[in-house]
């Protein structure tokens, strides 16, 4: 996560080679921790994408990196049929903590075929996962065959002016043009690991999106739930909007037909 957003708490889903696998494993029971009160994700980005599936009843839906599974119980709860994947086993094993061992949750790679037959899921959902991979055009092209026609991707990652502007802030000298690499170092549960993004600008998602056969139909730079402020009064003492610059989401409809 970028410097100028660290404070506000971590936000991740899986990774998607060898090394995020590892990584995640070790740190996964302190993760799920802390995603249970960090405010990026129980207070952000969750509520963001609850609000943008809208009513989810009778949907199959598919978390792509669902990690824990926090994302899956909210999607639940609101009557979808759901499957989760991850890369990090530890991760899944949180997840059925979560949500019981007869919840349908696989082990799968993003940057590989996703082991789903043409046409099964309603909505995927992938909630900062994307920027764990140098290309998105493959991982795409999978959701979009794994998606009925007319299906739809809700995608959250970090908002790449948030990511430029908090490398600049803190004495970086990255580019905001071009996919990049960011390492960080990430200490959780007595566990320490580095993880790896790829940050890539506004027009590099959209442009990927579109090559993939989606069209965007919305475009969220949300806002936190009300209950955030009452929860971190200190994050908010010099927001006076009650909004602050982390994360960009997105709801795509499949163009396939």
């Amino acid at each position: 996560m970028a410097p100028a957003q660290a404070s506000l708490g971590l936000a991740r889903t899986c990774g998607t080679i060898d090394h995020m696998t590892h990584a995640y494993d070790s740190i996964a029971e302190g993760y799920a921790a802390l995603n249970e009160t960090s405010l990026l994700n129980e207070f952000y980005n969750r509520p963001a994408i609850v609000e943008l599936a809208g009513d989810v009843s009778g949907r199959r839906i598919l978390d792509a990196g669902c990690g824990s599974g926090p994302i899956l119980a909210d999607l639940r709860a609101g009557g979808a049929e759901i499957t989760g994947v991850d890369a990090s086993a530890g991760m899944l094993e949180q997840a059925k903590l979560r949500l019981g061992t007869q919840t349908d949750l696989l082990v799968a790679d993003l940057a590989d075929r996703l082991p789903f037959d043409d046409d099964t899921f309603d909505d995927i959902v992938a909630s900062q996962v994307l920027h764990y991979l140098e290309d998105w055009a493959p991982t795409l092209a999978e959701f979009r065959r794994v998606l009925k026609p007319g299906g739809r991707l809700i995608v959250s990652e970090e908002h790449p002016a948030a990511t430029f502007l908090g490398d600049r802030l803190s004495g970086g000298t990255s580019e905001y043009f071009g996919v990049r690499a960011r390492t960080e170092e990430w200490n959780l549960g007595g566990q320490s690991t580095q993880l790896v993004f790829w940050d890539r600008p506004l027009h590099a998602m959209t442009d990927a999106f579109a090559a993939a056969g989606f069209r965007i139909t919305t475009i969220s730079e949300p806002a936190p739930s009300p209950a955030a402020r009452e929860r971190f009064p200190e994050e908010f003492a010099d927001r006076p909007s009650g909004r602050f610059l982390a994360f960009l989401l997105f709801v795509l409809d499949s163009t396939k037909v």
